[in-house]
């Protein structure tokens, strides 16, 4: 395969490399700074970076007090600044340093900002802070929103953009648009960097000095969190550390690098060498989020109104040869790898669930709910839902009606496990064989296999999926309750249900918003925890180490039928499903994130609990394979059986598919588009409908 290919540059994918950088500090010594900037800058562009961020005053250092007004200094800061330009030319590397300028008779500590061997803007900082150990007023001057329409400044006998209002953006890279604002503006109710996202930055910078007491640290990456969340955008800090003058205080270097509210990277705290932070920024997916979010584009309308950015334009380097992404990646979008967040997610899910049933039991007054016992997931999972549901209305188990309802490909093995799980839990349990009421059905409609033949197509496996769902329904009547679905999310993405009277369709679907691949852990959960009972972890524990199956065929040479084998893996399906009912991403991307992910199983992290045989890789021919198969089944076969869902709650981050929810499409496209699209941008053949090994 052409690793050279433009599909494996993070740059096609809408990724932006920055770095927040920590040089060594030389307090009051431009050019010893400059080298260490030069330095810095020259490790981040072999490294493939696209912007770099350096610390408030870098090029001077912070605490200099009295002497940021001595011409001697100022002087030099503003000879090193072109020798720091100069340095970048050719790099295609954008800088953003900190430095004092001087202009109309007046000091400001600003962000200067080069790119191709010349500065091509100033951005003077707002707020400045004149409390505690701070007293920026006694030598700056604060800026005001009327810089740009003032005298234009002059730097090194050549006229640069200077003002609040200068927003700079890539000349080739859709997206890679930046603002600047420097440390106690984001410290203000309304940072700077707010009304910059407002105008199209999707990365905004900050440039601090931010001297380190016990605390603080914490404090700063809780702001550099909310604001990129608020704004939708990413947010790289950068403060200064080792060197900078300890007179009265101590510096930390922080770094961190946050996206959509996440971290993505964070650098080592009080080291004592210069060092870079590097990660890819998606501002693609800031794109698509802002285009989802019409309260972004609302407040940008009336907050933004009249005000105008002059957008300063630099160039940048064009999609390179394969690069790995520097960023966290999750193989399981709906699964954390964190242990504590998993535990987390999983108490929310779980009582999310719990909680849609006990509200849906009490405004029906139901004291009974029906439900189907597979022995699979699905329906083990739903049954743990009810249980839990049961005990928190202080109802008795018996009330849940549990029925195992064996048909022509059940195995003893399934059986087994749903008769052990329904008696641990101490629910009423009843077994029902379909098979009598399944074979007269294929003799009415004349179906060969009535006659013995070995025709076990859709309508020989609908019609045990038909009965059994029809049988839950009178069972629901006879008793008084309503019937439990057991489909979950990931089944409704794939269409993997029988419509109408089928598993497609029950009373309430606990599981509706909960993919496949949180299911396994939420089982887990349960169990480890003994929330429904000690005696049915035993049990749990033997169903997760079932193969998924519908057994709606009689197994061949001992092997079940699989229902990976023909839908693909859960694994890759919920990737799938997660970045394109969340963020809208184009084929191509999502083909390219899920090789990121998963092409090799011993680098990255897995989930807490993953046991060894589930930690698998895929090729990029394998993904391909089974993306192509997701999008028809998603775009083209599948939208109808979800355009007629009951309900269920909505549970996961990546959204849900009711059409009352998050998800409302037509029934009748076409996935040509989406076909096209990976197909033309994608460097692997297409393939023929046997599934890559």
């Amino acid at each position: 395969m052409d690793q050279t290919h433009s599909f494996f540059s993070p740059a096609t994918h809408g990724f932006v490399r920055v770095a927040a950088a920590t040089p060594v500090v030389h307090p009051a010594d431009p050019k010893a700074n400059a080298d260490e900037h030069i330095r810095l800058i020259e490790q981040a562009a072999e490294q493939g970076v696209d912007l770099i961020v350096f610390p408030e005053l870098s090029l001077s250092g912070y605490a200099l007090d009295d002497l940021l007004m001595q011409d001697a200094l100022l002087n030099e800061v503003e000879r090193q600044i072109e020798r720091v330009a100069n340095a970048n030319e050719g790099a295609a590397i954008t800088v953003v340093a900190g430095a004092p300028i001087r202009h109309a008779e007046r000091l400001y500590n600003c962000a200067v900002v080069m790119a191709e061997g010349r500065v091509i803007g100033v951005v003077p900082k707002t707020y400045l802070p004149n409390y505690r150990e701070y007293y920026e007023k006694r030598w700056f001057s604060p800026a005001t929103d009327d810089l740009s329409s003032g005298p234009p400044l002059t730097l090194n006998d050549e006229a640069v953009p200077f003002g609040t209002d200068l927003l700079f953006e890539a000349d080739n890279r859709p997206g890679f648009c930046f603002g600047v604002e420097i440390c106690e503006d984001f410290w203000a109710p309304l940072p700077p960097s707010t009304r910059q996202a407002m105008a199209g930055a999707r990365i905004l910078c900050n440039l601090s000095a931010s001297n380190i007491v016990i605390g603080k640290a914490e404090e700063r990456a809780l702001l550099c969190a909310s604001q990129s969340a608020r704004t939708m955008a990413a947010y790289v800090f950068t403060a200064s550390g080792w060197g900078e003058s300890t007179t009265d205080l101590a510096w930390d270097g922080q770094a961190t690098i946050h996206e959509l509210g996440a971290k993505l990277a964070e650098g080592e705290r009080f080291g004592m060498g210069g060092a870079l932070t590097i990660c890819d920024i998606d501002v693609d997916r800031i794109g698509q989020d802002r285009l989802r979010n019409g309260t972004f584009a609302d407040c940008s309308n009336r907050e933004t109104h009249g005000s105008a950015f002059n957008r300063r334009l630099f160039p940048t380097r064009e999609a390179s040869a394969a690069v790995d992404l520097i960023r966290p990646l999750d193989r399981f979008p709906f699964v954390p790898d964190d242990p504590a967040r998993l535990d987390r997610d999983c108490y929310e899910a779980f009582n999310i669930q719990v909680q849609g049933l006990m509200k849906r039991m009490t405004a029906t007054g139901s004291k009974t709910v029906v439900i189907g016992i597979s022995g699979g997931l699905d329906s083990t999972q739903a049954l743990l839902v009810a249980c839990r549901a049961f005990d928190r209305l202080e109802l008795p188990r018996t009330g849940i009606r549990a029925f195992t309802m064996p048909g022509f490909g059940t195995s003893d093995g399934t059986k087994s496990n749903a008769w052990a799980l329904m008696r641990a839990l101490g629910v009423t349990a009843a077994e029902l064989d379909i098979r009598p009421a399944a074979e007269r059905m294929l003799a009415d409609i004349g179906h060969p296999a009535a006659d013995g033949q070995p025709v076990h197509d859709i309508t020989y496996e609908n019609v045990q999926a038909g009965l059994r769902t029809d049988y839950l329904f009178r069972l629901a009547n006879q008793h008084d309750g309503f019937v439990i679905g057991t489909g979950d999310l990931s089944e409704l993405a794939l269409g993997w249900a029988t419509y109408g009277v089928g598993d497609h369709m029950s009373h309430y679907g606990v599981n509706s918003g909960v993919a496949k691949t949180l299911i396994r852990h939420l089982i887990r959960w349960v169990a480890d925890r003994e929330l429904v009972g000690a005696d049915a972890t035993p049990v749990l524990q033997a169903i997760l180490d079932t193969e998924i199956s519908p057994e709606l065929v009689p197994a061949k040479d001992g092997q079940i039928q699989s229902t990976e084998a023909t839908v693909g893996p859960y694994a890759l399906n919920d990737f799938f499903l997660f970045h394109f009912s969340r963020y809208g991403m184009a084929p191509s991307k999502i083909a390219y994130l899920a090789h990121q992910a998963w092409k090799d199983a011993a680098t990255g992290h897995w989930p807490s609990g993953t046991p060894d045989d589930e930690k698998v890789e895929y090729d990029l021919e394998t993904i391909v394979f089974w993306l192509r198969k997701f999008i028809v089944r998603f775009f083209q076969t599948s939208q109808f059986k979800r355009s007629a869902l009951p309900n269920g709650p909505k549970v996961v981050t990546g959204g849900s598919l009711s059409p009352r929810g998050d998800w409302r499409a037509p029934s009748d496209v076409s996935a040509r588009v989406w076909l096209d699209e990976l197909d033309a941008n994608v460097p692997v053949k297409a393939h023929d409908e046997k599934a890559p090994k």
